[in-house]
C-alpha cells in the first residue's frame, strides 16, 4: 500500500523516529520436571563429571536394556545428595559406593542418591548405578527419539538410539545436562552373537560370552555430550580408509548392513570430500584420537560423536529431495554432510543449554553451503543458502527458554544459516571470515558454550558490534524491511519491522554502482546525483525491501 509521502517528508524534517513493534513469546506451561531436567540443580552443581563406564545388555526379544553405569566424579563443594537422571519407564535398581549400597528416592525422571561417605572437596570418587527396563520406543526418530527396534530385510534385528532434546536418560542413567561433559568413557554393549554393536570412539575388544552373546567395548578418549553417546546394533559389515588430514592420518570406518556394502563403497565417497571441505573451513576434525565412523541406522541420521548415523537411503539430497530447490542440494548426500558437520558444531562446540541449540543447527546448516562453495564456487553456495529461505516460518524466536530444556524455533536451521550468511557480507573479507570459523573451533575446542560467548567472539574477531544483528535474528520473529523512496535528487531510507537498535549496514546497487548504506530506524537522507532512480538491495542479506513509491 502506498504511504503518504508528504507525511513522511514532514517526519524527516521533524526528526521523527519509527520504532519496531514488540515481539511477545507464546505462554508456556512449565513444570517442576522441566526444571529438574533443564537447570543446574544444587544436586548437580557440587560434582564435576570425569568418567563413565556404561555397561549394558540389549535384549531385542524383550526390548529391554539392563546394566550399570560407573560414574566417576570430583567433589567441588561438600554435599551428600547427588542427582542422576533416568526417565520412565526405566528404573534405577541399586546404587553402590565403595561396596556399600546407598539409599535413593525418585522424583519423576530424576533420582536423588544419599551419599553416606563424606564428600571432601578435591576428592575423586565413584558410584555404580544399576538400572534396567523397557526404554521409550522411538516414534519418529530422530525428532521424537528413544530406541528404534526394527528388522532388516533379512529378518535380523536392526536397533539404534537417538535422543537429542529428549535426553540420554531416556535409556541410560547419567548427569543429563549439557553443561558438564564427561571427559572420557568406556561403552560396553552386550548383544546377540550374530549381531554387531557400533558405538562411539574406538573398538577396544570383542568378548564372546558363554551364553553365545558378544560384548563390544568401545573407548571414547575425548569429552562427549550425553546425546552424542549411541548404540547401533545390526548385521553389519565394515570397510575403512585413511584420510590424510590436517593432523595426519584419520581412521575412517564405515558400517552398513551387509546387503548394502557395494552401494555404500561408492556412495560414502562423500565422507572424505566432506572432511576435506570442512577441515578447510573449520580446522582439523576434532576427534582424530577416536576416529570417524559413518554407521547405517534404521532412521534418517544423527550427529553422534565419532559415530555419525546414516539412513538417507544412499541418495543425494534429503531422501532424494533438494530443499533449496536450486539443484545444488542434489550434489551431495545431505545426511553425510549435515550430520558430519555437527562434529565441529555440536560435538566440538556444544551448547550448555538447549535453548542455545542454534549454535549447533545454524552453523551446521550453513556448513552445507560452505561444502558447496568448496567444490562448486561461491555463487552456487549463495544460491543454495538463499534458496532455503522458503523454509523459514518466523513462528517464534530461535533462542528457546533457559533452564527448562526448551529449544527455540526450527528456524534455527534455515534462518540461522541465513543470518550467518548475512554476517559474512558485513565482514566483507573471506579470509577473515574463514579465520573466524576456524577460530571458533580452536578457541572453544572440546568446550560447552553459551550464545553470549559465541556472539562476543564473533564481534571481537570481526571488529563489528554484531549484537543488534544477533538480537534481531535470534530473539525476534521480525524480518527487517529496508524501506526507501526517491524524491527530487535524494534517497530516503530506513529500517522498519526491527528492534530499535537495529542498524545493520546494507550493500545496494544504487544507480548502477555498488554502495554501502547505513540505515537506522530513523529516516536517513542521501544526495543522489544524476537523473537515475534505481536501487537494488544485495540478495545475500536476509531482509525484505519496500519501495514505498510503488
Amino acid at each position: 500500500m502506498k504511504k503518504n509521502l508528504s507525511a513522511i517528508l514532514i517526519a524527516l524534517i521533524s526528526g521523527f523516529s519509527a520504532h519496531s513493534q514488540s515481539i511477545f513469546s507464546k505462554s508456556e506451561t512449565l513444570t517442576h520436571q522441566d526444571t529438574l531436567r533443564g537447570s543446574v540443580t544444587k544436586e548437580r552443581a557440587w560434582w564435576d563429571l570425569k568418567y563413565y563406564h556404561l555397561n549394558v545388555k540389549v535384549n531385542p526379544v524383550e526390548k529391554t536394556i539392563t546394566g550399570s553405569n560407573t560414574v566417576r566424579y570430583t567433589v567441588l563443594t561438600e554435599n551428600n545428595k547427588m542427582q542422576i537422571d533416568l526417565q520412565e519407564p526405566m528404573n534405577i535398581t541399586k546404587v553402590i559406593q565403595n561396596g556399600k549400597e546407598l539409599k535413593f528416592e525418585r522424583n519423576g525422571n530424576a533420582f536423588f542418591i544419599e551419599l553416606s561417605e563424606e564428600q571432601k572437596v578435591g576428592e575423586t570418587k565413584e558410584v555404580v548405578v544399576s538400572f534396567g527396563g523397557k526404554p521409550k520406543e522411538a516414534v519418529n526418530p530422530p525428532w521424537d527419539g528413544g530406541i528404534t527396534w526394527k528388522k532388516d530385510k533379512n529378518g535380523k534385528d536392526f536397533i539404534a538410539s537417538s535422543c537429542q532434546g529428549l535426553g540420554a536418560s531416556i535409556w541410560w542413567p547419567c548427569k543429563d545436562h549439557m553443561y558438564d561433559e564427561v571427559e572420557n568413557m568406556l561403552i560396553s554393549v552386550n548383544v546377540p552373537g550374530d549381531l554387531t554393536d557400533v558405538s562411539n570412539g574406538r573398538l577396544q575388544s570383542v568378548k564372546k560370552e558363554k551364553d553365545g552373546t558378544k560384548t563390544f567395548n568401545w573407548y571414547v578418549s575425548n569429552p562427549i555430550n550425553n546425546y552424542g553417546v549411541n548404540i547401533n546394533i545390526g548385521d553389519y559389515v565394515n570397510f575403512s580408509e585413511k584420510y590424510k588430514g590436517e593432523k595426519g592420518d584419520l581412521d575412517c570406518s564405515y558400517y552398513v548392513l551387509k546387503d548394502n556394502l557395494a552401494i555404500a563403497k561408492e556412495h560414502f565417497k562423500d565422507a572424505p570430500r566432506m572432511l576435506k571441505a570442512f577441515e578447510n573451513w573449520f580446522g582439523p576434525y576434532p576427534w582424530y584420537e577416536d576416529s570417524y565412523k559413518l554407521v547405517e541406522a534404521p532412521y534418517l541420521g544423527m550427529e553422534h560423536q565419532s559415530s555419525v548415523t546414516y539412513g538417507n537411503e544412499f541418495k543425494n539430497g534429503y531422501l532424494g529431495d533438494d530443499m533449496s530447490r536450486t539443484g545444488w542440494g542434489l550434489k551431495f548426500d545431505y545426511i553425510i554432510i549435515h550430520e558430519s558437520g555437527h562434529e565441529w558444531f555440536a560435538n566440538n562446540i556444544t551448547y550448555k543449554d538447549i535453548a542455545d541449540m542454534w549454535i549447533h543447527e545454524s552453523f551446521t546448516t550453513y556448513s552445507e553451503s560452505l561444502f558447496i562453495e568448496y567444490y562448486y564456487g561461491k555463487d552456487a553456495a549463495a544460491a543454495y543458502i538463499i534458496g532455503e529461505r522458503k523454509l523459514i516460518s518466523n513462528d517464534k524466536p530461535i533462542i528457546g527458554t533457559y533452564n527448562v530444556n526448551k529449544e527455540g524455533s526450527g528456524d534455527m536451521y534455515p534462518k540461522g544459516a541465513n543470518m550467518l550468511h548475512t554476517i559474512r557480507q558485513l565482514v566483507n573479507d573471506d579470509a577473515k571470515w574463514k579465520n573466524i570459523l576456524r577460530g571458533l573451533n580452536s578457541t572453544f575446542y572440546h568446550k560447552t558454550v553459551t550464545t553470549k560467548e559465541i556472539e562476543d567472539y564473533m564481534s571481537k574477531e570481526s571488529g563489528i558490534d554484531l549484537s543488534p544483528i544477533f538480537n534481531q535474528y535470534l530473539r525476534t520473529t521480525q524480518l527487517p524491511t529496508f524501506e526507501y523512496f526517491f524524491f527530487k535528487q535524494k534517497l530516503a531510507y530506513h529500517w522498519i519491522n526491527c528492534t530499535p537498535e537495529f542498524n545493520m549496514p546494507l550493500k545496494v546497487n544504487l544507480n548502477g554502482a555498488e554502495t554501502w548504506l547505513k540505515p537506522k530506524n530513523e529516516w536517513q537522507v542521501l544526495d543522489v546525483k544524476g537523473d537515475k532512480r534505481t536501487l537494488v538491495t544485495d540478495k545475500n542479506f536476509y531482509i525484505t525491501t519496500s519501495d514505498i513509491t510503488n
